[in-house]
């Protein structure tokens, strides 16, 4: 079995170096030439072409020796995600002998398709088992991924379906490592998700060349190269001034759809206004997207032919808030090498003195239907401006598509607004359970929206705005304003200082020899204190010296009490309970009866408040352990697991550290337990 495994493994590392040199041409076996999807068509590949593009990162599909993952004769299949949800698909070969593998990329946003190859972050999917026969993700599928493995172990085929996120784009490779195949058959289904375009096809817009001899149709969405006849029949136009000879798909030379086409015209449009009409062509349709669905026939666009005249200054896109850059906008497309690149071409005037410094178009091609103007600084001021064309340090102003320079002289018009601030102010008006702030803006620079957020406690949309705060402490307080074009947001932090909270502590249980101690916890900007010690006692100092209480026959409670007073006037009160005792003798009853009377019930050490690290246990005559706690009010019953205990004579031992000496007491004596 290990030489069968070592053979195995060199033979794949051995084919991959045989097929690494032969990459890819055909359509559909490359990821930027793959074939698109619509969720209702199946994909039948009677053969596959051999050859192999580059291998795959497979995350967690790592560390064993030989194996190579790639798109090895492989198909790329390409969709883009209409409803969230699950995806389901099955791979079913024609000979199920063999062995198909699969991965499925998330392409969202990726320019450069041959990132598959590097990036494994854009892994979603995938299963790269040996086993032979059909293959993909279903809902019966348990892993996100199943590596590569020998054919003898039978591993899962199947892989867990890949939740879909609507708007997303995906790659779907399907590989095999024979290079004997038969192909196989590729459909979707099972899932939630849905990749077919709700779009119906449709044309958009046309517009003619320079020479008006071709027609550029502009199509809704990306259609199948293979249902436009080449012979132009799938359209027609109106007035028939010139006749459609041919129509060529844009982007079908390495792709298998388009989103325009190029017609070309027996002879030049003459100026004028056109239709465009689809009809059914010599192959029998209209246009099919990629999920067959057609153009209906009859549908039409206009089309409008121009006199060949200089593309005039058309228009500025809106103007932002403090521009730095003016965008012109252009009919028809400017050669990008008539555009000076030092901004020469182009002069501003208006309210404050403004340079140009660089200008610059969107080029594709060599034309670019925008030129972005750059300014040495951006405008901040309310102002009419004015921009406009002349001859650049090129010796000329902009020239079109169709080499006709337009006219210096021209000019456009544009507004330019008021940088705001929403610097604010504020005044506080303190009180004694509720602060109350107004708050106000300048309303300077046309400024005509405002949206204040008072921390957790509501929001205003005045200028001027009042909040009201009964919890005190920082509040953050945000204010955006606008005038329409400009906008700010600034932010400041309240300190509402004010509060006024009554708080002390003061022993709860004393001995009769020992004085009450005081800790004022009080809060706030305090002026007076009225301590009530509770025996008609008054104080006013802040914290009252130690305190000693008369000693009683009894316990006693005092209610001690604090009022705080602010500056504002405001007041608060604080009350604690505090329990004098009659004694802090510690002490063992030499008998108890615990009958349950409610008299001498329990034994334990009396009065053990000032009994730290207690420990009493309590003995039978044969000196068996029959009670043992370490918390003096914890009381033996006269009970061992709910059995009473006879009477008799019992051995108590009692151990503690005394709390205010440190000093270690240990005594122990007998009870009488009387029934």
């Amino acid at each position: 079995m290990l030489l069968r495994n070592v053979i195995v493994l060199f033979f794949v590392f051995f084919a991959y170096q045989q097929v690494n040199s032969q990459s890819c041409t055909t359509l559909g076996q490359n990821p930027s030439t793959a074939f698109p999807v619509c969720g209702t068509t199946d994909f039948n590949q009677s053969t596959v072409p051999i050859c192999q593009n580059n291998t795959t990162p497979v995350p967690g599909c790592t560390g064993r020796t030989g194996v190579v993952y790639g798109d090895k004769n492989p198909f790329w299949y390409k969709f883009t995600c209409f409803k969230a949800g699950t995806l389901g698909f099955l791979i079913t070969p024609n000979n199920l002998s063999d062995d198909y593998d699969w991965q499925l990329f998330d392409i969202t946003g990726v320019s450069n398709l041959n990132a598959v190859y590097t990036d494994a972050s854009l892994f979603v999917v995938g299963n790269w088992s040996g086993s032979f026969g059909l293959t993909g993700a279903s809902a019966a599928g348990n892993n996100v991924i199943q590596c590569a493995s020998d054919p003898a172990a039978n591993v899962p085929r199947f892989s867990k379906m890949p939740v879909l996120k609507q708007g997303h784009v995906y790659l779907l490779l399907v590989s095999h490592f024979n290079d004997s195949q038969s192909g196989y058959k590729l459909s979707f289904g099972g899932g939630t998700a849905s990749i077919t375009d709700p779009k119906l096809p449709d044309l958009q817009s046309a517009k003619s060349s320079c020479d008006a001899g071709k027609i550029m149709v502009k199509l809704n969405k990306k259609m199948k190269c293979n249902s436009l006849a080449a012979n132009g029949s799938d359209f027609s136009i109106s007035p028939a001034s010139a006749f459609i000879t041919a129509a060529n798909g844009i982007g079908c030379t390495n792709g298998f759809d388009m989103d325009s086409v190029m017609l070309i015209m027996s002879s030049s449009l003459p100026p004028g206004n056109y239709t465009i009409i689809i009809k059914n062509g010599s192959d029998g349709n209209t246009l099919l997207d990629n999920c067959d669905r057609n153009i209906p026939v009859g549908n039409n666009i206009p089309l409008v032919i121009l006199p060949l005249l200089p593309t005039p200054m058309d228009s500025l896109t809106p103007i932002a808030c403090a521009p730095q850059s003016l965008l012109l906008v252009f009919k028809k497309n400017i050669r990008c090498n008539s555009i000076a690149a030092d901004g020469s071409d182009f002069i501003v005037t208006g309210t404050t003195p403004v340079t140009v410094t660089t200008a610059q178009g969107n080029c594709t091609n060599g034309v670019s239907n925008i030129i972005n103007v750059i300014l040495s600084g951006a405008i901040v001021n309310k102002g009419n401006y004015k921009i406009t064309l002349k001859q650049g340090s090129d010796g000329n102003t902009i020239i079109d598509e169709c080499g006709q320079e337009t006219l210096a002289g021209a000019t456009l018009n544009f507004i330019t607004s008021d940088t705001v601030s929403a610097d604010f102010s504020y005044t506080i008006f303190q009180g004694c359970k509720e602060d109350t702030i107004t708050f106000s803006h300048d309303g300077r620079n046309g400024v005509n929206k405002w949206l204040w957020q008072f921390d957790y406690s509501g929001t205003s949309t005045q200028q001027n705005a009042i909040a009201y705060f009964n919890n005190f402490g920082d509040k953050k307080i945000t204010l955006s304003v606008s005038n329409g074009v400009c906008s700010d947001t600034a932010n400041k932090i309240i300190s509402l200082n004010n509060e006024l909270k009554a708080a002390f502590e003061v022993t709860n249980l004393l001995c009769p020899e020992d004085a009450a101690t005081f800790i004022n916890n009080s809060i706030g900007d305090i002026t007076n204190y009225n301590w009530d010690l509770g025996n008609g006692n008054i104080n006013f100092s802040k914290t009252p010296a130690p305190f000693h209480y008369p000693i009683l026959s009894q316990e006693k409670i005092y209610p001690i009490r604090l009022i705080v007073e602010n500056n504002l006037g405001c007041f608060d009160t604080a009350i604690n309970n505090l329990k004098v005792l009659k004694s802090c003798y510690i002490a063992v009853p030499t008998a108890f009866t615990p009958n349950g009377d409610g008299l001498n019930d329990y034994l334990y050490p009396l009065n053990a408040y000032k009994a730290d690290n207690l420990q009493f246990s309590v003995y039978n005559r044969l000196g068996q352990m029959v009670f043992h706690t370490n918390d003096w009010t914890i009381k033996w019953d006269g009970k061992i697991k709910g059995e009473p205990q006879d009477t008799g004579m019992y051995v108590w031992m009692l151990k503690y550290t005394h709390h205010d000496t440190g000093k270690k007491i240990f005594i122990k004596g007998t009870t009488v337990l009387i029934r």
